[in-house]
């Protein structure tokens, strides 16, 4: 049973208690009719909080509990900082203040606590990263190069169920190139398994596919692969949840996902995705360049052929169709950089 079904019992309780109270009160100066008035207000008590207690018990500490669920530990510690900080500012200013005529000596103390707290919360947060660095900085560990742990690039990172599908990331991961922590909430692992569990087919091999690269990525001794039980709360969309973790914890995503990529870079969250890497590490060709390629098939328009570089970028052969099947010396004619990649056109050497 929920929690607003037993704050509503207990509010039923309590004020068909007071209802009951109360109308015997109004009974008794009416001087009649003692029962029904005790009977009907109880009643009204017991109406009133069996609807209303939620609103003002368990719902409001619901929102409370979801707003701070946003909030990362940084702006927590320097919002609380602020407070105190303002706290002590008033306390000091508060007896000279007291000293005022009348009214000002007792309103003035109590406006004081107000401003100065709102003061210290908001410098705070302003410089919540400078506070967090500040901390770091004394609190962490001296390493042989003078800097500290906290600057250390061990951080933490989040991946998305695309990029887990995808497989690359295992690759990518031992070679060095991700260093730090690879954090996977519990709620991408779930839609991961809900995915092997399809009935279609192909999104079952999907899912199975990214189990594999799972269990490939806790077994490599180069990598921290970490499954945390944290969560978003009132959040249903995988996406949303991960955007708001991102925010919250101050690390990137690790995606190959459009949507979330764009979604993400809107809201201020740092995308490191596969894709773009992919096409930033293919190797660099100009025209006038000459190639060894493999003709493997014909192009869309006549007397194309079609082969691939070591890398997989598409190169696309004038007049190569007389070559399928053979490996053969080509010159680069011009290079295309399209959404879907690079693309390479050329024509056989020397022709």
């Amino acid at each position: 049973m929920s929690k607003d079904f037993y704050a509503r019992l207990v509010g039923m309780v309590v004020f068909g208690i007071l209802g009951g109270v109360y109308g015997f009160k109004l009974g008794a100066l009416a001087e009649e009719q003692l029962v029904l008035y005790t009977s009907t207000v109880a009643l009204v008590g017991v109406l009133f909080g069996l609807v209303m207690t939620p609103f003002f018990t368990t719902r409001p500490m619901r929102f409370l509990r979801r707003k701070m669920s946003r909030l990362s530990a940084e702006s927590l510690l320097a919002n609380l900082l602020g407070m105190i900080s303002g706290l002590i500012i008033a306390a000091l200013l508060a007896f000279p203040m007291s000293l005022l005529p009348a009214p000002f000596g007792q309103v003035l103390p109590f406006v004081g606590v107000v401003i100065f707290i709102y003061f210290g919360m908001a410098l705070f947060s302003m410089r919540e990263t400078d506070i967090a660095n500040l901390i770091g900085g004394v609190g962490g560990k001296r390493l042989e190069n003078g800097g500290t742990s906290w600057q250390q690039p061990s951080r933490t990172i989040l991946l998305d169920t695309s990029v887990i599908i995808d497989g690359r990331v295992a690759d990518i991961a031992k070679t060095g190139f991700l260093p730090g922590t690879l954090l996977i909430p519990r709620f991408v692992l779930n839609e991961l398994q809900y995915i092997a569990d399809s009935s279609d087919g192909m999104r079952r091999q999907r899912g199975r596919r990214g189990m594999e690269v799972l269990a490939e990525l806790q077994k490599a001794s180069s990598v921290v692969v970490r499954i945390s039980d944290i969560d978003v709360e009132g959040v249903r969309e995988v996406d949303d949840k991960l955007v708001i973790l991102a925010r919250q914890l101050k690390c990137p995503i690790l995606t190959n996902d459009y949507n979330l990529n764009r979604i993400a870079e809107l809201q201020g969250v740092t995308i490191l995705n596969i894709n773009e890497l992919a096409n930033s590490v293919k190797s660099v060709v100009l025209p006038g360049e000459v190639l060894m390629i493999n003709v493997l098939q014909e192009g869309k328009e006549s007397g194309q052929g079609v082969g691939y570089m070591e890398d997989g970028t598409m190169v696309v052969v004038e007049n190569g169709n007389k070559y399928l099947h053979q490996e053969i010396q080509v010159s680069i004619t011009k290079v295309l950089q399209t959404a879907a990649g690079r693309m390479i056109f050329a024509k056989p050497d020397g022709s």
